[in-house]
C-alpha cells in the first residue's frame, strides 16, 4: 500500500545520535511487503537494562505476552530486540507462540544471548500465521549488518500504514558528560491510549537501575503515549521498550534534567504518531480544565478526542461547538451545563450554558482552517486538568482501512 506522506509530517527525519552500547540493522524478509525492509534488530551490550510497557488488550499477541514474561528479569547479559512488520502474529494461538520461540532461539544462538534476553514485536495484519522462517533465515544477515549508525534504517523497517518514519532525540550535559537519548516509533491507525499505543523503541547510554528505569518509563508513558488517540482502537501488539546501556558512565537516577529529556522524546514521538494518523489533515489538542479531578478531565478530553462527530467537524473545518457539548455530556464524568465554557484557540465560543455574546462564527471557522487546532474546555467545577492529542477523521481513513488486507 503506497500512501502520500501526511501533510502534518515533520520536514525531515532527525539526525539521531549514536547511542554507545547498542547497534542496529534492518533487512528485507518479504513477510508481507515487497522491495522494502520489514525486519529490524537492535543488539544491546552487556550491562544494559530494559524496561517496557505493553497493551492491556485481552487479545494481545504472543510477542507481547512473551515480552511481559521477560521484562521484569534483572540481568547484565545485554539484550536483543527484533521487530517485524506486515504480520502482527496476533490471534494465531499456539502457532504464534511457536513463532516467537523459534525467533528467540535463533536470535539467541546468533548473538550468544539467552532467550530470556531476546524481546520481539510484530505489527501488521491480525489472524494470519507469521511465516517466521522468513525471519529466522535472515537473522545471520541482521547480525552481520549491525551498526551503531543504523537506527534510521530500523525506523523504516517497522512501518506499516505509516507514511513517514518517526524518530526523536535529546542530548544533555550532566556533570560535564554527554548523555544521549534516541528513539523510533511506528503508528498510524489502531491508536488509542491503553498503555503505549503502537510500537516504540528508545535507547540511552545513561546509567540507571532497571527498576528505576521501569518507574520512569511507566510514569512518562502515562503523560505522553497514553494521551494520544487516532481512532479509539487499541492494538493487540502495543509495545514500548526502553534500553539503557550505561556506557556514558553517568548515573541519572533521580535526575530531573534526564527525566525532562526522556519526556521530550516520548512526547515528540507520540505527537508524530498523531500527525501520521491515517488520513489526517489536522493535529488537534484537546485541553480540559476545571474538572472535579484529573481523572474526570481525562475522561472528558478523551470523549471529545474520540468523538467521530468532533473529528469529522474538524476535517470539514466546521466550528460545530455543539458536538463538543455532546461529547462532554456523554463522557460519564461530572459536568454541569451552566458552568461549561469552550474555546477554539483563543476564541471564546460558549460560556455559562450558552454561546458567548462575543462569539462570531467566522472567528471559529478561521481557527478550524488551521492545520493545528486547539479545543479548550473548562468544566467549571474544580481544579482537574488533562490534555490529549488527536487528529481529524477523513474519508481517506475509510479508504486505507477498507483496503488494508488486500
Amino acid at each position: 500500500m503506497s500512501l502520500p506522506v501526511s501533510p502534518l509530517a515533520p520536514a525531515s527525519f532527525p539526525d539521531l545520535p549514536v547511542i554507545r552500547g547498542v547497534r542496529f540493522s534492518a533487512v528485507e524478509a518479504g513477510i508481507k511487503y515487497q522491495n522494502r525492509t520489514d525486519v529490524m534488530l537492535a543488539l544491546l551490550d552487556s550491562g544494559s537494562v530494559i524496561a517496557g510497557v505493553f497493551t492491556r488488550s485481552a487479545t494481545r499477541s504472543s510477542n507481547v505476552l512473551d515480552c511481559q514474561d521477560k521484562i521484569g528479569l534483572d540481568s547484565d547479559q545485554g539484550a536483543a530486540i527484533l521487530v517485524n512488520s506486515g504480520n502482527s502474529n496476533a490471534f494465531t494461538g499456539r502457532f504464534g507462540d511457536g513463532s516467537v520461540a523459534a525467533i528467540c532461539e535463533t536470535v539467541g544462538q546468533a548473538t550468544g544471548l539467552p532467550t530470556t534476553r531476546v524481546f520481539t514485536s510484530a505489527t501488521g495484519v491480525i489472524g494470519e500465521r507469521l511465516p517466521h522462517e522468513r525471519i529466522t533465515s535472515k537473522v545471520g544477515d541482521l547480525v552481520a549488518a549491525l551498526d551503531a549508525t543504523r537506527l534510521d534504517d530500523a525506523a523504516q523497517a517497522i512501518m506499516t500504514t505509516d507514511t513517514f518514519p518517526k524518530g526523536s532525540k535529546a542530548q544533555l550535559d550532566i556533570g560535564g558528560q554527554t548523555v544521549s537519548i534516541a528513539g523510533i516509533a511506528k503508528g498510524s491507525g489502531m491508536i488509542a491510549p491503553d498503555m503505549a499505543t503502537m510500537l516504540v523503541y528508545i535507547f540511552t547510554d545513561a546509567k540507571i537501575a532497571r527498576a528505576d528505569l521501569q518507574a520512569l518509563v511507566s510514569r512518562i508513558n502515562g503523560q505522553t503515549f497514553n494521551c494520544i488517540t487516532v481512532d479509539s482502537d487499541t492494538s493487540t501488539s502495543d509495545t514500548l521498550l526502553m534500553g539503557a546501556t550505561g556506557q556514558s558512565g553517568v548515573d541519572v537516577t533521580g535526575n530531573a534534567a534526564f527525566e525532562e529529556a526522556v519526556q521530550q522524546v516520548f512526547l515528540d514521538l507520540a505527537h508524530q504518531v498523531v500527525r501520521d494518523g491515517e488520513g489526517a489533515t489536522k493535529f488537534i489538542t484537546v485541553a480540559v480544565t476545571g474538572a472535579k479531578s484529573d481523572a474526570d478531565a481525562r475522561t472528558h478530553a478523551l470523549s471529545i478526542a474520540n468523538s467521530p462527530l468532533v473529528k469529522t467537524a474538524a476535517a470539514g473545518e466546521d466550528p460545530n461547538w455543539g458536538r463538543i457539548v455532546a461529547a462532554v455530556g456523554k463522557s460519564g464524568a461530572v459536568a454541569d451545563r451552566d458552568t461549561l465554557s469552550i474555546r477554539f484557540g483563543d476564541v471564546l465560543v460558549a460560556e455559562k450554558g450558552w454561546v458567548a455574546d462575543s462569539y462570531r462564527e467566522e472567528d471559529g471557522a478561521a481557527h478550524m482552517k488551521q492545520p493545528e487546532i486547539t479545543i479548550q474546555v473548562d468544566i467549571g467545577l474544580g481544579q482537574g486538568a488533562a490534555t490529549v492529542w488527536t487528529c481529524d477523521l477523513t474519508h481517506q481513513y475509510i479508504s486505507i482501512n477498507a483496503d488494508y488486507r488486500s
